[in-house]
C-alpha cells in the first residue's frame, strides 16, 4: 500500500512540476548587446498557414514565417482565448536569430493585444 501511494505522489508530482515549468525567453530579460525586432506573433498553423498539425508559436519577419523555438504558444496567455494566438495576430518584442526555417527566440513580450471597438447601440427613447 505505501507502496503505491508513493507511486501516486510522484507521479502527481512529476505532473505539477512539468506543468509549472517556465518558458527560457517569457523569464528572460533583453540582452543590451542585441537589437529588439518589432514582429508580429501568432499561431503558425491558425493564422500564418505554416504547416502542421498542432497549434505552436510563430513570427512573421519581413512578410515570411517561422516557428518559434524557445517559447510555447500557451505561455503568454490562453492561445484560444478572444485575443490569444489563435484567434489574433499580435505585434511582439523580440530577440533571437532565424536559423534554417525557426526562430531561436531569446527573449519575448508580446505587446498588448487591441481592444476591439463595442458596435454602439441605439437606444429608445
Amino acid at each position: 500500500m505505501k507502496a503505491f501511494l508513493l507511486i501516486c505522489f510522484g507521479c502527481g508530482l512529476l505532473s505539477i512540476t512539468t506543468y509549472a515549468q517556465d518558458s527560457t525567453a517569457r523569464r528572460a530579460k533583453p540582452n543590451p548587446a542585441m537589437k529588439i525586432q518589432l514582429v508580429e506573433v501568432s499561431c503558425g498553423m491558425c493564422q500564418f498557414g505554416l504547416g502542421g498539425n498542432d497549434c505552436k508559436l510563430a513570427v512573421r519577419i519581413k512578410n515570411k514565417a517561422y516557428y518559434v523555438e524557445g517559447a510555447g504558444i500557451d505561455d503568454f496567455g490562453d492561445a484560444h482565448a478572444d485575443d490569444g494566438f489563435c484567434n489574433a495576430i499580435r505585434k511582439a518584442k523580440v530577440q533571437g536569430t532565424v536559423e534554417g526555417n525557426s526562430f531561436k527566440v531569446t527573449w519575448l513580450q508580446p505587446l498588448p493585444a487591441k481592444q476591439r471597438k463595442q458596435p454602439k447601440t441605439k437606444t429608445k427613447q
